[in-house]
């Protein structure tokens, strides 16, 4: 019986060597690379048994605690958001309050505008202005300049009232250790609330700048260090510096540089300011005596009060500038502090003003 011999083959256990064998080139690529030496990985058999005990055995320790704090956190989401909604809700009624009132006061602003300008033209009729060939409606007695500085006026108290409201948030929120995002938040609106302010400032001084210049619309305290129509940037960098948090060596050296820059920028602007006076004296004082016309002179002076409402568009524009750079040089919480002290202070000086006034009224009773 011819039988003939066959050599047993055994069959190719696909992916149970091979990996192995990669696995020790990817231990040699990462000796020659100057890695860790890794030993070989051991290669276990898998059981099917004892993986499935496994899975159960996971899903029935760690799954829950994982759903509870799926739904703890989805549940302090929920809070966070119902509590902002609220405040939103609260903030737009109380923004709603303050527009009503101020419409309310415009109105009544109107009002008075109207018995001011009927009462102006009485007194003309009766004589009591100096008629001298002077055209008092460039002078600033005209109806609609008085109207635009009573609205301006009443814009400027409205922003007072705002950047009370402002100072509130920003003490509540450096005392409640907020976020720094919502802390920004808050210091970007009080740095927007400034630019405002200046952009009312050179509307007014368009309609009359010996108002805006003459700081009218400020208390007596704010008004003794005037400069410009507003408050000198480097004598307030010294006022807010005390007030920081501990400065590093370079934000020292930053505020320095920014502050002698600020009285360098304004010395020019003082220097321009003492000679547009003198031309302008100069321009009132032109002529013979005794003309009975001061047409002329007052066309020349006319063309210098435009040189002064741009002083105080570059005086603005440095204050402008200076808050920029403050905001540059400080982190979040700095400027947050430092805008504070800044409220503050103008706050403190309004007091300062209504106690000198009421100290006065006591003294005459």
């Amino acid at each position: 019986m011819n039988t003939t011999s066959t050599h047993f083959v055994p069959p190719r256990r696909v992916g149970m060597y091979e990996p192995l064998h990669q696995m020790g080139m990817w231990g040699e690529s990462f000796k020659g690379n100057g890695s860790l030496n890794m030993p070989s990985p051991i290669i276990v058999p898998s059981n099917p048994k004892l993986d499935n005990l496994s899975e159960d055995t996971s899903h029935g320790t760690a799954g829950t605690p994982h759903k509870f704090d799926q739904e703890a956190s989805t549940s302090r989401h929920t809070d966070k958001i119902q509590r902002r909604l609220a405040q939103n809700r609260e903030a737009a009624r109380k923004s709603r309050l303050r527009k009503k009132a101020y419409v309310q006061q415009l109105e009544t602003s109107r009002l008075k505008l109207i018995q001011l300008e009927q009462e102006l033209e009485r007194a003309r009729q009766q004589g009591f202005y100096v008629s001298g060939g002077v055209d008092t409606g460039s002078l600033g007695f005209s109806g609609n300049m008085n109207t635009a500085i009573a609205a301006f006026e009443m814009e400027y108290g409205h922003w007072v009232e705002e950047q009370n409201r402002q100072i509130c948030e920003l003490r509540a929120g450096l005392s409640g250790h907020v976020s720094d995002i919502e802390l920004r938040i808050l210091v970007d609106s009080v740095m927007k609330h400034y630019f405002e302010l200046f952009r009312m400032k050179s509307s007014a001084a368009k309609s009359d700048v010996f108002y805006v210049m003459s700081g009218m619309w400020k208390t007596s305290a704010e008004r003794f260090f005037l400069w410009i129509g507003g408050f000198r940037p480097s004598e307030l960098l010294k006022v807010l510096l005390p007030h920081l948090d501990v400065l590093t060596e370079q934000q020292l050296l930053d505020v320095c540089n920014l502050r002698q820059s600020c009285q360098q920028a304004e010395d020019a602007l003082s220097q321009g300011m003492e000679k547009l006076q003198h031309t302008l004296a100069e321009s009132v004082a032109a002529g013979q005596l005794g003309e009975g016309s001061y047409i002329p002179q007052m066309n020349s002076a006319m063309e210098r009060l435009e040189a002064l409402v741009s002083f105080i568009n570059q005086a603005d524009h440095l204050r402008h500038e200076t808050l920029q750079q403050m905001y540059r040089i400080l982190t979040t919480r700095q400027a947050a502090r430092g805008l504070l002290a800044l409220g503050e202070y103008f706050q403190r000086l309004r007091a300062l003003s209504s106690t000198w006034a009421t100290r006065q009224r006591d003294a005459t009773t």
